[in-house]
């Protein structure tokens, strides 16, 4: 099938995780449902040799890589070796996908525009760690997930789609994660199925969806009916 003149590859997604693996797992599934993906699963690479999400990947018959940290002496040398390795992979698209490493400037200019990250909160509120329990102390009423391209800021790269969850009166960190991950599994497919069908792109900060400008607060995800 060809696209514009364009060779009939498919658009390759690296995806970088550190642990279970649960988003990685929705990208598999996409990708073997009937609606596909908009592309294929080039490579898995762990910074954590015993990541569940690995044995999920091989599962799939996708390669993986590990990079352990302890290799390398600091955050430059070990972006330049995942640099390097992710060189081999030619990716279209890198998912951060629960890797728990900060990406130094260096890598995330290389990437910009290409590289996905996945939030557990309605961005900008609550960057970093510990999203759930923050969200249960402060007493909130809604909590969520967040997808945005990736910036030097940690967390704070422009957004592309928000799902809210309420807050029940009786949740705890563990019920207030599985909502939200139901909300993650369920939008990660859909982002990365806009960027590889080209509906997605980020035009220097802005990003943009079937070629309109993206609200700052990005797309707000609705239930069908």
């Amino acid at each position: 099938m060809m696209h514009g003149g364009e060779p009939a590859e498919e658009r390759r997604v690296v995806v970088l995780i550190s642990g279970n693996g649960s988003n990685l797992q929705a990208l598999i599934d996409a990708q073997a449902s009937e609606t596909g993906l908009g592309g294929q699963i080039a490579a898995v690479i762990s910074d954590q040799p015993d990541a569940y999400g690995l044995e999920r990947a091989q599962q799939a018959g996708i390669a993986t890589e590990v990079l352990p940290a302890s290799s390398y002496k600091n955050r430059q040398e070990y972006d330049q070796a995942l640099l390097r390795l992710l060189n081999d992979y030619q990716p279209d698209l890198v998912v951060l996908a629960g890797f728990m490493r900060i990406l130094s400037p260096d890598f995330v200019i290389r990437y910009h525009g290409k590289l996905l990250n996945i939030h557990p909160s309605l961005l900008p509120k609550y960057k970093g760690l510990h999203t759930h329990r923050r969200v249960l102390e402060a007493g909130d009423g809604e909590h969520g997930v967040s997808i945005h391209f990736v910036t030097e800021e940690l967390d704070g790269g422009p957004l592309i789609i928000q799902a809210r969850v309420p807050v029940e009166v009786d949740d705890d960190e563990t019920s207030l994660a599985r909502r939200v991950q139901v909300k993650e599994h369920l939008l990660y497919p859909i982002v990365v199925r806009w960027f590889l069908q080209g509906r997605l792109q980020l035009q220097g900060n802005q990003p943009e969806l079937d070629g309109q400008p993206l609200p700052k607060s990005g797309v707000l995800y609705q239930e069908e009916a």
